[in-house]
């Protein structure tokens, strides 16, 4: 798969294509729908898919300082459109001066002149343009006007609930990973860096990964989950960790509140294994949600409940292993 910062990357030579757009944060089960439905339509036409995001999120550009939370990197959004299918992946920047184009300019310039799209398939919510003035019915009537065909999907869903990536972060936000990763398709992830913390988990008998993640990364609520630790690219074994394979692990979400803490963070126990992982750059795969954040009385009553923690997780993710 192709991967554009920006349209000054469309080959010279470039021919038609089929275009799906969005900000496909999550690329949940609704945008796979959305998606597949582009990489089958550029199948049948013998042409390239190609999808564009956007960075930054345009709620930050819009109205700064109200970026949601994020379900996905822009790397992970792309490891995931390759998955299903994606010949191109396309991040448009997203600026004051492309935030002004009007919906005819938005066609005219882009899809049309750089991007010589046969068809564009995008949710039947969609909206683009100054202001978000154009709709799916004014991308219908500007194809019309320079020859592409316009696709509207009508966003998937189950029980009264339509998947959207505002739906998700609500449902992180609450801890309710099953419930994410029904719509996800596959558990939340929060990548980030492996930081040095203040040691107290090895000196309790659990060293745990404190994993530092990227700005606006959609954190779970505070509590103690089930899920995967993964090393992510290729490399040599770290102690007993193989990067790119899943290992099961306890995470706990919050402040650490026996010990008084005040700053946030996610921390991963990683069962039955044993490394050096400093400053290594890792996956959290949250799958279930244990219990809420609770101040214990003693140290002894912390280290009871975090074994405890340890084996329900395993019981967990040993039986959907």
């Amino acid at each position: 798969m192709q991967r554009w910062r920006s349209l000054d990357d469309v080959p010279a030579d470039w021919g038609r294509c089929v275009l799906t757009i969005g900000v496909f944060d999550g690329v949940h089960r609704g945008h796979a729908q959305l998606i597949s439905r582009a990489v089958k339509s550029a199948a049948a036409r013998g042409v390239p898919a190609v999808l564009m995001t956007f960075d930054p999120h345009p709620m930050e550009v819009i109205r700064p300082g109200s970026h949601p939370a994020q379900l996905t990197t822009l790397t992970r959004r792309a490891e995931l459109a390759e998955e299903l299918g994606v010949d191109v992946f396309c991040v448009m920047p997203f600026t004051h001066d492309f935030m002004k184009l009007t919906p005819a300019e938005y066609v005219h310039d882009l899809l049309v002149e750089r991007l010589h799209v046969a068809e564009v398939v995008v949710g039947d919510n969609f909206t683009f343009g100054k202001k978000a003035a154009g709709t799916v019915s004014t991308m219908r009537e500007l194809g019309t006007r320079f020859g592409f065909e316009v696709d509207g999907v009508t966003l998937l869903g189950e029980h009264a609930v339509t998947f959207s990536s505002t739906y998700i972060r609500a449902c992180v936000d609450a801890g309710d990973m099953a419930a994410a990763a029904d719509a996800l398709g596959r558990p939340h992830r929060v990548e980030g860096v492996v930081v040095r913390g203040d040691g107290r988990g090895k000196s309790l008998g659990f060293p745990t990964a404190n994993v530092a993640p990227p700005m606006h990364a959609a954190i779970p609520a505070d509590g103690v989950y089930a899920g995967w630790f993964t090393v992510l690219g290729p490399g040599p074994t770290i102690g007993t960790v193989t990067p790119g394979q899943p290992a099961m692990a306890a995470i706990s979400v919050g402040t650490n509140p026996t010990f008084s803490g005040r700053a946030r963070t996610v921390e991963a126990y990683v069962l039955d294994r044993e490394a050096d992982l400093y400053g290594q750059h890792v996956a959290v795969d949250f799958v279930d949600h244990l219990r809420g954040m609770r101040k214990f009385e003693s140290i002894d009553e912390l280290v009871a409940a975090m074994g405890r923690d340890v084996d329900t997780a395993r019981k967990i993710l040993g039986a959907g292993n």
